[in-house]
């Protein structure tokens, strides 16, 4: 009986022991991705509360700790070989270190795609394919763990699995946004301005130098501190692209600027540089040929969110691409440099800005035909005086102030133009 009770006492710990680790789990989640705590409430996501991986370059095997079941679907992208894992929505609850990418993966990636599903995104260092992908529950009883053998193949054989694979309606479903946010009800002759807060959900964007903060969430807050200045204006309406930490692919962003009519779309980004000398904020405008190196880069890293998040892109044809771009020069690109000209005159002496403020590349997230647009680099997260700045609610209210009478002053040169 004494052995009977001991027994009983030690399963009790164990079960109040992990409950405990998963109250943590929960918590820590809820401070990675701001508002995944109330998602959880709404949706009753899966907990993810643990990981490992182990491995070399020729086999690695990654394992995920579920509060229960998953179900789980697997794809191949090619260029670069990436890994695909889609799973309904989950709050991943275990510190960042223990999924550090190692062995095959050079990257590995994971979070929120919209309300309903997560990804996780291996990105390997050559062609590989998984060997053993299942659940199974776990023998103490504490939910269930996925299974990831990888092992290494030649480049013919990813081909052709990426080839014969098929690709169903759920997990196409998780590439797509839940929903088109819309604006409050415009007035006739409102002037609808699309706020747009750069990356989101699994694709971070960059990480700040002291603090860690993510890009994503520098973004969000400036977008929604923006949209609320500028909704106090008279006949002006701001929305959001996202609202929340959702992934919005770039062709998402255009179109949701488009479908709701906007008349202006602005993309706030923070991003970071391998000279950390470097601050102040910079507008970027769309334009076929870079005006420098940097802006070259940036645009190049920026149109590259999809492909963090695991996103197939379909590249357009030479000629559809020149035709967009045209498209967008010759009707838009004129009052895309007018806001950008109006920005950094608000700016000036009042925010500090790089050398040659206003610069231009090809910025996919830029490239509505009919939406004049810009990319407005705040500061950068790589410089620690930036840095502070940027998570000064303060200096955010101050900007945001700068920018609301930047969008007034161009709206009256639009109007009195005709336009």
């Amino acid at each position: 009986m004494f052995k009977r009770a001991r027994i009983a006492a030690q399963s009790a710990t164990r079960r109040s022991t992990f409950a405990r680790r998963v109250q943590t789990a929960v918590l820590i989640a809820g401070c990675l991705l701001p508002g995944l705590a109330g998602s959880a409430e709404m949706k009753d996501p899966l907990l993810a509360y643990g990981a490992r991986i182990i491995g070399d370059d020729a086999r690695t095997r990654i394992v995920i700790d579920f509060d229960r079941e998953p179900r789980f679907s697997v794809h191949y992208i090619a260029n670069p070989e990436r890994i695909v894992v889609d799973l309904p929505a989950t709050a991943f609850g275990f510190p960042g270190k223990d999924l550090a990418a190692r062995g095959l993966f050079k990257e590995i990636r994971y979070g929120k795609m919209d309300e309903e599903s997560a990804r996780i995104v291996l990105t390997a260092a050559r062609p590989v394919k998984l060997s053993l992908a299942k659940v199974q529950a776990d023998e103490a009883g504490r939910g269930h763990r996925l299974v990831l053998d990888a092992e290494m193949i030649d480049k013919e054989a990813f081909a052709e699995l990426v080839k014969t694979q098929s690709w169903d309606d759920r997990t196409g479903a998780a590439q797509t946004t839940s929903a088109i946010p819309a604006p409050e009800k415009a007035a006739p002759g409102d002037f609808v301005i699309a706020v747009d807060a750069g990356h989101g959900g699994i694709d971070t964007g960059a990480i700040g130098v002291d603090t860690k903060t993510e890009e994503k969430q520098v973004t969000l807050a400036f977008a929604r501190a923006l949209a609320d200045r500028l909704n106090k204006e008279p006949g002006i309406k701001a929305f959001l692209t996202r609202s929340d930490d959702e992934f919005l692919s770039l062709s998402q962003r255009v179109l949701i600027a488009r479908q709701n009519h906007a008349g202006l779309f602005i993309s706030l980004h923070a991003d970071t540089l391998k000279q950390k000398d470097i601050r102040g904020a910079t507008v970027y405008t769309i334009s076929d040929k870079a005006s420098d190196k940097l802006a070259a880069d940036l645009a190049e890293r920026e149109n590259l969110s999809d492909q963090i998040a695991g996103k197939e892109v379909v590249a357009e044809p030479p000629e559809v691409a020149d035709i967009l771009l045209d498209l967008t020069r010759r009707e838009t690109q004129a009052f895309s440099i007018s806001l950008a000209e109006s920005v950094l005159n608000s700016f000036k002496d009042q925010v500090g800005t790089i050398n040659n403020p206003h610069r231009h590349a090809g910025f996919r997230v830029l490239q509505a035909p009919d939406v004049p647009s810009i990319l407005l680099e705040l500061g950068f997260l790589s410089n620690a005086e930036d840095e502070k700045l940027l998570l000064d609610e303060t200096w955010r209210t101050r900007i945001a102030d700068l920018l609301t009478e930047a969008v007034k002053r161009y709206r009256t040169g639009v109007v009195a133009n005709g336009g």
